[in-house]
């Protein structure tokens, strides 16, 4: 819409604080024998991160990282069963914090109470042939579930919601604390970084740039068509109407590429994990005080609330209370306005159901 046709100025160097990796401030803290983060057992004095549906695919891969990273003290770890046993093996590593694993619902309280950030990757993964929505009927369950043991354990919590599909789950998510008298718009995240991921992996490689020097906005949705990267937005890229055209489907429809590549024996569980896991530690590091961190995030929002979706995926400004800022639209070609008229109503759709669920 013409009124959301704004040029999105952003923070001067956004990325400035981010040039190194997750892992590199990780493994470069392990270096450091004698460094107060990694010679105590203890994360006293860092936040509390649960994960459930620690287990599975994505789970054990987002649990590792987040063991490693800086930025969490003790890590609580939750699913239906074999949690104990993925806890026990993170907790030989020699980072700060404490490893716990709590199996089955009724242990779920637990894991998360007292956390300062629950990241939720549960749920039954993306099998050949099935779109996110094909996933809705279980997961949604099992989501509204987590939702109501959040409310009850850890009601202040800042929620990041993996589990697809998430134009559906969040709002699921936002429902359900709604009933339980403890929403805060700001503090539920629907994780769209592996949007972002991909179209900076895509858009360096086709550019031969580095990927530190890469930092594509992606908007919308977080499902097909309604993953929308504006790569008008790409400094000096000059791409080709076929090449944005063959950038947009490849970012949009990445997850395919990876279950096709492991034949149906798997979707996109360790990029998933490396995106979660980033998410996590920059809204921790927002939290513990960090100037001018902005990701993109599928939030309760304005953006295209008049379009009947209230939510959307755009840049963010992240802070103590969580969701600080949220910013327009940035302005888009022609060829991605056209993009945002054609997948717009099947995002509010999809957002309907989950409320409606």
């Amino acid at each position: 819409p013409d009124s959301q046709k704004v040029v999105f100025q952003p923070p001067a160097n956004p990325k400035a604080k981010e040039t190194r990796s997750m892992f590199s401030r990780a493994l470069a803290g392990l270096t450091k024998a004698n460094s107060r983060a990694f010679t105590s057992a203890s994360g006293a004095g860092l936040p509390k991160v649960a994960v459930v549906g620690a287990a599975g695919g994505i789970g054990q891969s987002l649990s590792l990282l987040l063991k490693l990273s800086p930025y969490v003290g003790d890590l609580a770890l939750s699913d239906i069963v074999n949690t104990p046993g993925v806890a026990a093996d993170l907790d030989h590593i020699n980072t700060q914090g404490e490893v716990k694993g709590f199996n089955g619902r009724e242990e779920m309280g637990k894991a998360l109470s007292g956390a300062k950030v629950v990241v939720v990757p549960a749920g039954v993964p993306r099998k050949p042939g099935m779109t996110r929505d094909d996933l809705f009927n279980t997961n949604a369950s099992i989501v509204r579930s987590i939702a109501e043991c959040a409310a009850e354990h850890c009601p202040d919590a800042f929620l990041a919601i993996i589990s697809n599909p998430v134009n559906s789950t969040v709002p699921i998510v936002a429902e359900t604390l709604k009933k339980a008298g403890v929403y805060d718009p700001k503090k539920l995240f629907g994780v769209t970084t592996l949007d972002i991921t991909r179209a900076n992996t895509f858009v360096a490689n086709a550019l031969n740039r580095k990927m530190a020097d890469v930092n594509v906005t992606v908007t919308g949705g977080h499902a097909g068509t309604t993953i929308l990267p504006v790569l008008s937005g790409v400094e000096g890229a000059n791409f080709s109407d076929e090449q944005i055209a063959a950038l947009t489907k490849r970012i949009q429809f990445g997850g395919d590429e990876v279950v096709k590549a492991k034949d149906g024996a798997g979707s996109a569980t360790l990029s998933m994990a490396y995106a979660a896991a980033h998410f996590t530690e920059r809204l921790l590091a927002a939290a513990a005080g960090e100037k001018d961190v902005i990701e993109c995030a599928y939030v309760e929002s304005p953006v295209a609330a008049k379009d009947g979706c209230p939510y959307f995926s755009t840049q963010i400004r992240l802070g103590p209370n969580g969701a600080e800022e949220i910013f327009p639209l940035p302005s888009l070609s022609a060829a991605e306005q056209a993009n945002y008229d054609e997948m717009i109503g099947d995002l509010a759709s999809q957002i309907q159901k989950g409320v409606d669920f």
